[in-house]
């Protein structure tokens, strides 16, 4: 991999686990100097706030930060995964990273689940793209990325959980999951 963040720094919030986790390992790979917060412990998971706002959130901050940023240059997004397989996940229906697709019999549309390291990939090509302020203020996913951007999952794979939800799961479309990935 090459180091096209090199003398980039990069601070991510939550990076204790999950999506944040792997978001800085992936920023660190591509050579940036990564600062992390979190509030989960060895010995301690952090409660959670309400889901619904700590999902939508972002987006307005996002919307509101790239009008600020506008004039100097900067850059301001929301990302979101898909049906993201974070420990947590895999704690839910007992299976790890290796055995996620045991959980399937359970959970039929966690077969369209991605690995916390999609979102990350994600993060890294829009960190390192130099037109990536046309993206600025919009709330953007890590298939949509991962579509833009040309880079998989750590199975090969690029998964479009939205599609899938809004095509199949919603839409009524006869396909499965495999059709997504």
């Amino acid at each position: 991999m090459t180091k096209e963040l090199a003398g980039r720094v990069a601070l991510v919030a939550g990076a204790t686990r999950g999506a944040g986790r792997a978001m800085a390992v992936e920023l660190g790979r591509a050579g940036a100097l990564v600062y992390v917060t979190g509030r989960t412990t060895r010995e301690r998971v952090s409660e959670v706030l309400c889901f619904d706002l700590t999902k939508n959130a972002p987006h307005r901050i996002a919307f509101g930060l790239a009008a600020e940023l506008r004039e100097h240059g900067g850059t301001a997004v929301s990302l979101t995964p898909g049906f993201l397989r974070s420990e947590e996940m895999l704690d839910h229906f007992g299976v790890t990273e290796e055995t996620w697709r045991d959980a399937v019999a359970k959970e039929p549309h966690f077969a369209i689940a991605e690995s916390p390291a999609l979102i990350a990939r994600g993060v890294r090509a829009l960190a390192a793209d130099p037109d990536k302020e046309r993206w600025s203020g919009r709330s953007l996913s890590s298939g949509q990325l991962a579509k833009e951007y040309g880079f998989t999952d750590t199975d090969g794979s690029r998964p479009d959980c939205f599609g899938y939800f809004d095509e199949v799961v919603f839409g009524g479309r006869d396909a499965t999951a495999a059709d997504y990935r």
